[in-house]
């Protein structure tokens, strides 16, 4: 394996979609962890398709010799009526994390959002972006979250996700100054970024005190393109290929890596994908995401 000062991991998104249920419907959680044992990689996100049992789960984990680094979880925090509810819910997914041995939660929020967001309809047709109130109201959840994950010896980590109200650089940079940095970290997402109209880079030099994981996607720049052209939603994004691995895309991972190695960012670094494993084999354009990454390190660190 590459000698790093960070660990590489993988998402099971590359074998079975969270968004797109159709992606990888039949592929069982034994494929999946089977193909990351044999990449040499010893880090995952749950993932849809895996055990919900606890003592399941670190069974098939354990034998081999696979972490679970983290979890998505969707926060309604802009609207102030559901707070309560979500710093329950969001305790609870702490818990879990804690028993598995993670160390950072995945969080995104989801009010506004077209697809994922409970109190909007099928036939909308845009992310609603958030007034003051909702950003002050999102703060303060967060904040109080981040003070719960803190009691339990985690970080939360904010996905900056297409399709939501935090997307632009802007609204990264804007949650980053409303938020206190000792309670909410950065997820730091290539993919997302680029995907967002950030250069990735610059989010990655602007914010590196704050990131505490990462993850690592590349973006066809000709079905974004033409996604764009066409207005399409997010989640049609997604099922035109718009997503890839590292090395297969437009975006230039080599001052990304260089990057992180100066700064020594030693957590946790996830490779997806998110694409059609029936058109993108999972194991191999992991493998070569792999070797992509070890081409851009210098020959000492190898």
């Amino acid at each position: 394996m590459i000698d790093l000062p960070f660990k590489l991991g993988i998402h099971p998104i590359n074998w079975v979609g969270e968004d797109v249920k159709e992606h990888g419907a039949d592929t069982t959680y034994e494929q999946i962890l089977d193909d990351i044992q044999a990449l040499g990689l010893t880090g995952t996100e749950m993932g849809r398709k895996y055990p919900t049992d606890i003592e399941v789960l670190k069974q098939e984990l354990d034998k081999r010799g696979i972490g679970l680094v983290s979890q998505w979880k969707s926060v309604l925090f802009s609207d102030p009526a559901y707070r309560d509810e979500e710093l329950k819910a969001y305790r609870k997914h702490v818990q879990f994390l804690k028993e598995m041995g993670s160390t950072v939660i995945s969080t995104a929020e989801v009010g506004g959002s077209l697809h994922f967001d409970p109190r909007r309809s099928p036939n909308e047709k845009e992310v609603l972006r958030l007034d003051e109130a909702g950003w002050q109201s999102l703060a303060e959840g967060l904040n109080l979250a981040g003070a719960i994950a803190q009691e339990y010896g985690l970080k939360l980590t904010y996905h900056h996700h297409g399709g939501t109200v935090v997307e632009s650089p802007e609204e990264i940079d804007k949650l980053m100054e409303l938020t206190d940095p000792s309670l909410v970290y950065l997820l730091f997402d290539t993919g997302h970024a680029y995907y967002g109209g950030a250069d990735p880079l610059t989010v990655l030099r602007k914010h590196e005190k704050r990131i505490a994981y990462i993850h690592l996607k590349d973006i066809r720049q000709a079905v974004l393109d033409e996604a764009r052209a066409e207005k399409v939603d997010f989640v049609t994004c997604i099922r035109k290929g718009v997503f890839t691995v590292p090395g297969d895309g437009c975006i230039d991972f080599a001052p990304i890596f260089e990057e992180l190695l100066a700064q020594g960012y030693a957590g946790w670094a996830m490779l997806e994908g998110e694409q059609d494993p029936a058109a993108h084999n999972p194991y191999e354009y992991a493998k070569q995401a792999l070797q992509h990454i070890e081409s851009l390190i210098p020959q000492e660190r190898r």
